[in-house]
């Protein structure tokens, strides 16, 4: 049975305020938790509405009526599982490699598919500007599905980070250079930018390298896509150069 103080406490984590003050978020489904599981992320209780998970303690689970799991749940349609892990402190940067950069993102799905591209494509870090999405929002977790436990994410001035490196920096713009004719490096940092608004103006100026995937329509009419779709397209690249 899950407590009224439970149901207070995993309903105010869908806040970052209330996330940040319990240092504490909320993931779903089967799938992500045992991806977080089976990571250093550390349990704090899960609830279960079926006999699974078998290798956590009663002492750290609880099962729940479905009513119960639908007033704690997230979804539209509830799982049949939910829980409260830990958030872990932030690494430390590790400037090498192909990094991601995100400049302002909002959209929680936007965020939690591109952590999920950077796994499948191997980037190991991905840095976000202080105004992006929190990567603890629980549909941002879900996005994810469990690869949020295979990719470094840290929150810094992305204009400060951008001026300190020595990695050379490539930045996704509607006018930039077509990506398929560019010889790109395999260390670089790949900078994209807000959803409405591309690459904010003030990190902008620092930007030498503007790539940009072309468009192939007849009429080329179709303003630009998706975030996530043109990470994918732009990590594609990095990788087969």
């Amino acid at each position: 049975m899950v407590s009224k103080n439970q149901i207070k406490l995993i309903t105010s984590l869908q806040l970052k305020k209330y996330r940040n003050e319990h240092q504490l978020f909320i993931a779903e489904g089967v799938k992500v938790i045992q991806e977080l599981l089976l990571s250093n992320f550390v349990l704090d209780h899960l609830f279960v509405t079926d006999a699974i998970f078998d290798q956590v303690g009663d002492t750290q689970k609880t099962v729940v009526k479905e009513a119960d799991m639908k007033r704690i749940s997230v979804l539209s349609s509830p799982s049949s599982c939910l829980a409260v892990f830990q958030i872990p402190k932030e690494n430390k940067i590790e400037a090498k490699g192909l990094i991601v950069a995100l400049d302002d993102i909002r959209d929680p799905g936007n965020l939690g598919t591109i952590i999920r591209l950077c796994d499948w494509f191997g980037v190991k870090q991905l840095v976000c500007s202080t105004e992006t999405v929190d990567v603890y929002n629980p549909k941002v977790i879900q996005a994810t599905m469990g690869s949020i436990t295979r990719v470094n994410v840290n929150y810094v001035d992305l204009g400060q980070f951008i001026a300190e490196t020595q990695l050379p920096v490539f930045g996704t713009f509607m006018d930039g250079k077509n990506v398929y004719n560019e010889n790109l490096p395999k260390e670089a940092i790949l900078i994209l930018g807000n959803e409405a608004n591309g690459i904010s103006e003030s990190l902008e100026k620092s930007i030498k390298n503007r790539i940009a995937i072309p468009r192939f329509g007849d009429i080329q009419q179709t303003e630009s896509l998706n975030v996530a779709t043109a990470t994918a397209i732009f990590l594609s690249e990095f990788r087969r150069s």
